[in-house]
């Protein structure tokens, strides 16, 4: 019963190491700056490595997630690069540990999740900063948006009776602020 279990989460791990192949590659079309581009080919050809390792043990050969594929994709280039390598570390993180248990039935895995803990750090380091702090500065100038505005919604409804007029003061201070925030956010 544990051998169908282990087959079974080894066919699970071949078929993610092929869809990740898959991605990395893709990712690595839009990637300018080629230091980045290098490493996610790099990383690309590992899975792909991981994934023959794999078939060796499986004797079997395992189709893509054609649509994971596509959704991570789509995903960063809607949200940028940082965001797909974010949610791709998550499932490094994952790939380790399911290797590790591995290890008892298929030695090769523990070569495979030393890999995978590479490829975290790798991924890691490609991360743009900058990019992050601006959506940490969007995020910070969100927050005080909504303080202030709550604090201006809470006067308007002590001073004014009417209802409509509370809702018209709330939309015109919110439009000023979005505005206030982005101008300053763009200069910064």
């Amino acid at each position: 019963m544990e051998n169908i279990q282990t087959d079974k989460k080894v066919r699970t791990a071949q078929k993610r190491e092929i869809t990740e192949q898959l991605i990395y590659k893709k990712l690595s079309r839009i990637v300018k700056n080629p230091h980045n581009r290098d490493i996610l080919l790099k990383i690309s050809k590992d899975e792909l490595k991981h994934y023959n390792l794999l078939k060796d043990y499986t004797k079997q050969k395992v189709k893509p997630n054609r649509t994971q594929v596509w959704l991570y994709y789509l995903l960063s280039r809607i949200f940028g690069l940082t965001f797909g390598i974010k949610l791709m570390e998550r499932g490094e993180d994952t790939a380790q540990i399911i290797y590790r248990k591995l290890a008892s039935s298929f030695p090769r895995a523990v070569d495979i999740a030393e890999e995978e803990d590479e490829h975290q750090d790798q991924l890691i380091q490609m991360l743009d900063e900058k990019r992050l702090n601006y959506i940490g500065s969007m995020i910070r100038g969100l927050n005080d948006a909504l303080v202030e505005l709550t604090g201006a919604l809470a006067g308007f409804t002590l001073a004014l009776q009417d209802s409509r007029l509370i809702a018209m003061a709330g939309l015109i201070t919110g439009i000023a602020a979005s505005m206030s925030m982005g101008g300053t956010e763009y200069l910064a």
